[in-house]
């Protein structure tokens, strides 16, 4: 049913190009802009890309229709990053993950613990100094990165064993996003990379192709891991980024006015979207206990860091550019330093 649904969309986008208005006996043209996500209209992406459709279709109505597009209707997030960089459809949220294929510098943020607390992560993120020769490091590629948006930390989840050391891992099959510093993360912590599509987890849980895997809270409740998932741990390996792209050259055709307008709409989804996320992991983290029954343990998250450190080594040693970021990132860990709960 849900490869039918995102036919259809697809064949609607691939047809429609634009949205004709007829009233008092004129007929007036709107460029409508798509925009796609893989997450449900309750998450808080939906509800921040909501915030920033409705800024701009009130901003600038008379000119275009923003249209939002939930749970993988336009395709996975690999074909909807394709989208953008042909100009199929105009943003997409992508995870850091799948950029980091499109460009090595995104390969800072998918680093295992590497920020020592979520205060040090948001600093980073909101630091433009830090993010925007990053964000604009895929121009060529066809789309740039416009803002950030919190996918909050990403923790292990298990089907039936709990993790509360790196040695649990052993022999578990554990979905990861697909990009080689993920793959590489479980390789050291003594797992099995399994890597695919967010939206082909569930099934593989249900069906025990994988024995487990590793996002936000949110996952549990709002995809329903929670229902075949009974353990959480919270390690905190990585807390990063989903990022909202834009395609270049629908951006570099707006007006100088237009652009000021979208910019801030931009921000109007990035706060929109944080303050949604610190109320929904609350709420999810709620139901899954209450009504999913799931377990969350808190493990000793040290031997978790000690096992990923050759990774940051590796990665600064492979691609030696990345070092001013993360020295940069350093400075702000020191600032923001980790609170023992």
């Amino acid at each position: 049913m849900k490869n039918k649904k995102r036919i259809v969309a697809l064949s609607a986008l691939l047809s429609v190009g634009s949205l004709m208005i007829t009233g008092c006996g004129t007929t007036e043209q709107k460029r409508i802009i798509r925009i796609g996500h893989n997450q449900s209209t309750n998450h808080p992406t939906h509800i921040g890309l909501t915030a920033f459709s409705d800024f701009i279709n009130e901003e600038l109505g008379d000119k275009y229709v923003v249209e939002v597009y939930p749970s993988e209707l336009l395709g996975s997030q690999t074909e909807m990053v394709q989208l953008t960089q042909t100009g199929a459809i105009d943003y997409c949220v992508a995870s850091n993950a799948i950029l980091e294929t499109f460009s090595k510098n995104y390969e800072i943020f998918n680093l295992p613990y590497l920020f020592a607390s979520t205060e040090a992560y948001h600093s980073v993120m909101d630091d433009e100094t830090i993010t925007e020769p990053i964000f604009t490091s895929t121009e060529k590629a066809g789309f740039e990165a416009v803002t950030w948006l919190d996918a909050g930390t990403r923790n292990f989840y298990t089907v039936d064993k709990p993790i509360e050391k790196p040695e649990d891992l052993k022999g578990l099959k554990i979905r990861v996003q697909q990009s080689p510093t993920n793959i590489e993360m479980m390789n050291l912590l003594g797992g099995s990379a399994t890597p695919m599509g967010f939206g082909e987890v569930y099934t593989a849980l249900q069906s025990n192709i994988i024995d487990g895997a590793e996002n936000n809270e949110m996952a549990l409740t709002d995809n329903g891991h929670g229902d075949v998932c009974k353990y959480y741990s919270y390690d905190m390996h990585q807390m990063v980024p989903d990022i909202l792209i834009g395609n270049v050259a629908f951006m570099e055709d707006l007006t100088e006015e237009e652009q000021a307008i979208f910019e801030e709409g931009y921000e109007i989804l990035n706060q929109t979207q944080r303050n949604e996320w610190v109320s929904a992991v609350e709420a999810a983290k709620e139901k899954a206990a209450n009504t999913q029954k799931v377990q969350f343990i808190y493990p000793d998250q040290a031997p978790f860091v000690e096992a990923c450190a050759p990774l940051h080594e590796s990665v600064l040693t492979n691609n030696p550019a990345l070092q001013s970021t993360y020295d940069a990132i350093q400075e702000y860990n020191a600032k923001y330093p980790s609170v023992a709960k």
